[in-house]
């Protein structure tokens, strides 16, 4: 009966094929050994991938008994191992999640080097009830409260190779049953009984106090988790099919999220989608509690007098007219539709002749005869004097305090940073948006404003045809 019932998780829940290769995750405990000796009655032969998190005296021992256990099977097997607690210290993590972390980049890594359709490890249901409380404690919301999944992407260890829990609806003592009929032996960790583990301690402590009260508080609290698992999932699908309205863009450093679109979303959405950014930009971050989603929300709804916010994980908000962008803390939040040069840098453009200018954007010059008039210009094109200019035609960003004469000002001159504010050209555009000079005077605001000096006039005989575009991509 036991068996069967594995048969089923692992190829209906978990979606496993025997004839496709597998990394198991076996530590040599229980849990690990049964899912073993599951798989291969099974038919899997998978590769065998322990990892010693060298957090105990005998921890290299258990790596050569599973090494042997292996070897005994005619099974491949691969060895990790990192001194976990100098890890943590130097990652800034508490040692339980910087040995999840290790553990499953090294479980991830031989996946990948093997071609395997997944990695397998032992959660149990008392695993998936432990997980839960954890979840709750700290305030996850329903992401969080449905637990762990048979069948899971975790983006921050890989997009594509999926982590399979065959055991997830098993008990332990079940599973302690099977190693007995089995004449499995088990290697013994210390680390699981030591209360200074959260986990241990929701163990032995919490779960049966609540016993207590209610003697089938796992198997309500496992219930629980796999009817919040369908509600997610509805929730997800919803989230998903508003994403594609609120989020503009969405990069490795940062989300540009619709404001007044994810507003006009119910209170619940409003958090799915946040929470999906998040983890856009932190996959590997498992919890992201309910202040943080809450404070993220009051800032959208009324963004600060600074304009930005310290959210958390080295992410912050900041709120650019209708625009609210979730970032990392040096992320560049340019408007990929916008023109940008390299603060500092001189560019030559020569007539004729073009130069490219970021973003796509291309600055062209030719010699042409004068316009009719001045309104034939449009925003993003100009002509200038022939005899005024000094060529060749030079192309940077603004510098501190520059001024120049703004066309309609009769001559009248004003610092390049007081046009920025006048016309509300967004913040971090500025010191990249590109100018066109004439012997190291500004000849052209691109957008903007032509400079009084160079205009072209009825007698005017030759002039340079200036365009800025953004010639479409095929």
């Amino acid at each position: 009966m036991f068996i069967e019932r594995f048969r089923a998780a692992a190829l209906e829940s978990c979606r496993l094929d025997a004839s496709l290769p597998l990394v198991v995750g076996v530590s040599g405990g229980p849990d690990s050994l049964c899912l073993l000796d599951c798989l291969l009655q099974c038919g899997f032969r998978p590769l065998v991938a322990h990892f010693d998190h060298c957090l105990r005296a005998e921890s290299a021992r258990d790596a050569e008994k599973v090494a042997e256990l292996a070897a005994g099977r005619g099974l491949d097997f691969e060895l990790g191992r990192l001194d976990v607690a100098a890890y943590a210290g130097e990652a800034g993590l508490s040692l339980e999640e910087a040995a999840r972390e290790a553990r499953y980049r090294f479980l991830f890594a031989a996946a990948r080097r093997t071609g395997a359709q997944a990695v397998a490890v032992g959660h149990t249901a008392d695993d998936q009830v432990e997980t839960v409380l954890m979840h709750l404690l700290r305030g996850a919301g329903l992401a969080g409260l449905k637990g762990m999944s048979a069948r899971s992407l975790h983006e921050g260890f890989d997009a594509s190779i999926p982590l399979a829990r065959p055991l997830l609806g098993f008990w332990r003592e079940e599973i302690e049953a099977y190693c007995r009929e089995r004449g499995l032996q088990p290697l013994q960790d210390a680390t699981n009984a030591d209360p200074a583990f959260y986990r241990n301690r929701l163990r032995h402590e919490l779960i049966p106090f609540l016993a207590r009260y209610n003697p089938q508080v796992k198997q309500v609290l496992w219930r629980t988790a796999d009817v919040l698992a369908g509600e997610a999932e509805v929730l997800a699908q919803a989230a998903q099919a508003a994403w594609g309205g609120v989020v503009e863009r969405c990069e490795p450093d940062l989300c540009a999220l619709r404001r007044e679109a994810l507003l006009d979303l119910p209170v619940g959405l409003q958090r799915a989608v946040l929470r999906r950014a998040i983890q856009r930009l932190r996959p590997a971050l498992r919890d992201i509690d309910y202040q943080t989603v809450e404070r993220g929300l009051g800032f959208i709804r009324r963004p600060t007098r600074s304009g930005s916010l310290s959210l958390a994980q080295g992410l912050r908000l900041e709120q650019a007219g209708g625009v609210i962008y979730l970032a990392e803390w040096d992320a560049t939040l340019l408007d990929r539709s916008w023109p940008q040069v390299q603060p500092g840098a001189l560019l030559r453009l020569d007539v004729p002749g073009e130069l490219p200018v970021g973003q796509g954007w291309v600055l062209r010059a030719e010699p042409a005869e004068p316009p009719a008039g001045f309104s034939e210009a449009g925003r993003w094109e100009a002509w200038l004097d022939s005899a005024q200019v000094e060529l060749p035609l030079e192309v940077r960003s603004a510098r501190p305090g520059e001024r120049f004469q703004p066309l309609g000002l009769g001559g009248r001159s004003q610092k390049i940073a007081d046009l920025w504010i006048n016309v509300r050209l967004p913040r971090r555009a500025r010191s990249g948006w590109p100018l066109v000079l004439s012997g190291g005077a500004v000849a052209w605001v691109p957008g903007y404003r032509l400079d009084e000096r160079f205009k072209v006039s009825g007698e005017t005989r030759q002039a340079i045809h200036l365009v800025l575009e953004k010639p479409a991509v095929d």
